[in-house]
């Protein structure tokens, strides 16, 4: 018995190392996962303001070098606020979020045509049953990246 489990055991390890049909050798097998892909990332801002905080320049600035030497197609900023202040404000200033990050992003070479600015205000920020929805001091950015 204790045969057949080395055996079986071997014949697993064996089986594990064979290459998928269509691949001649272990070089055609692609390691580096490609980044030029579809992303997603959130910028967090301070309590009623939109000037981007060190970590928020980093973060941008991770995700700029990270898609160095994509096709950047399309960037969605979407600027959002919690629910304290009146309406106008929180939609001036989640659209002052928005316009620094996507500011920043440019300044970190994407192509400015591509941005599209979005303004949520304090939308969404109270759910149905009236609880203050965390962590609305925000924007959402979404890219549409491609490889060349």
């Amino acid at each position: 018995m204790k045969g057949l489990t080395l055996a079986l055991g071997a014949a697993l390890a064996v089986a594990g190392c064979a290459l998928t049909p269509g691949v001649r050798d272990r070089s055609d097998v692609v390691t580096e996962p490609n980044v030029c892909t579809p992303q997603r990332f959130e910028v967090y801002f301070r309590d009623s303001e939109a000037r981007l905080t060190d970590a928020a320049r980093h973060a941008i600035g991770l995700t700029a070098t990270q898609l160095q030497g994509c096709e950047i197609r399309q960037v969605n900023v979407i600027g959002l606020a919690d629910a304290r202040g009146g309406p106008t404000a929180n939609l001036d200033l989640s659209e002052r979020r928005a316009l620094a990050v996507a500011e920043a992003l440019e300044a970190a070479g994407w192509p400015s045509p591509v941005f599209s600015l979005i303004v949520a205000g304090e939308s969404g920020a109270v759910t149905a049953d009236g609880a203050s929805e965390p962590m609305r001091r925000r924007t959402e950015v979404l890219v549409d990246a491609a490889p060349r």
